[in-house]
C-alpha cells in the first residue's frame, strides 16, 4: 500500500502530461484534408492512422486508474460512487483507444458502436464524479484549498457536455471537433488538479522530514565545531 500511495500520484501526473502532449501532436498530421474542428478525436485518430491518439487515450485511461487508486490509498474523500465514475472513465478510455471507430462517412460497425457508448460513458462519468467530490472535498481539510478549482473545472465539464450534446443532434455536428477538444480539456484539467494535488500531498511530509533531518545534521555540525 506505501508503494501505491508514493508512485500512484507520480504516475498519474507523468500519464496525463503524456496524453496531452500526444494527443497535441496527433493533431498535426500529415494529411491536410483532416479538419480536427470539424472531426471527433476518434475520428481523426482512426482517418489519420498514426496510432499516437490510441495511444494517449490508452495512457490516459491507465494514469487515471493510477491515480484513482492513489486517492484511495491516501484517503480522499472519494469512496463511494465517485470512485466508481472515476474506474468508469478509466475503463471506458481504455476500451475506446483498442476499439476504433470507422472512418467519417462510413457506416457504423459493431465495434464503431461500442466505441460510441464507452465515449459517452467516459465524457459523462468525468464531470458527475467531480460534482459529487466537491462538496466532500470542501469538508475536507486536506483538499479544502482545491475544492474551488475543481467546481470550476467540473461546471466547464458540465457546459461541454450540455454543447456536445446540442451540437452532435440538433446542432448536426457544427464544429464538433472543437466543443470535444474543449470538453476533453476541462475533462483532463480536472484529472490533473486532482493528480497535482495529490501528489504534493503525497510527497510534502517527505520534503519536510529531509528537511528537519538535515536542519539537525547541520546544528549538531556547528555543536561539535563549537566545542572544539
Amino acid at each position: 500500500m506505501t508503494a501505491v500511495k508514493r508512485l500512484s500520484p507520480l504516475i498519474a501526473c507523468a500519464a496525463i502530461l503524456f496524453s496531452v502532449v500526444a494527443v497535441l501532436v496527433g493533431q498535426f498530421g500529415p494529411d491536410p484534408q483532416l479538419d480536427p474542428m470539424n472531426m471527433t478525436v476518434s475520428e481523426y485518430a482512426v482517418s489519420d492512422r498514426g496510432g499516437v491518439t490510441e495511444v494517449a487515450m490508452a495512457v490516459l485511461g491507465l494514469g487515471s486508474l493510477a491515480l484513482l487508486l492513489g486517492l484511495r490509498a491516501a484517503g480522499a474523500p472519494v469512496r463511494g460512487m465517485p470512485q466508481w465514475l472515476l474506474g468508469v472513465w478509466s475503463g471506458a478510455l481504455v476500451v475506446a483507444a483498442l476499439v476504433p471507430t470507422t472512418p467519417l462517412g462510413v457506416d457504423l460497425d459493431l465495434a464503431a458502436q461500442i466505441h460510441r457508448y464507452v465515449s459517452v460513458a467516459a465524457f459523462v462519468s468525468l464531470p458527475a464524479a467531480g460534482l459529487l467530490m466537491v462538496p466532500r472535498l470542501g469538508s475536507d481539510a486536506r483538499w479544502k484549498p482545491v475544492a474551488r478549482v475543481v467546481e470550476w473545472v467540473t461546471l466547464a465539464g458540465g457546459f461541454g457536455l450540455l454543447a456536445i450534446t446540442y451540437v452532435a443532434l440538433p446542432g448536426e455536428r457544427v464544429m464538433i471537433g472543437l466543443v470535444e477538444r474543449l470538453l476533453l480539456g476541462a475533462e483532463v484539467t480536472l484529472l490533473g488538479v486532482l493528480a497535482a494535488w495529490l501528489a504534493w500531498l503525497t510527497w510534502r511530509p517527505v520534503s519536510r522530514r529531509a528537511a528537519a533531518q538535515h536542519a539537525d545534521f547541520l546544528t549538531y555540525h556547528r555543536f561539535i565545531a563549537s566545542r572544539s
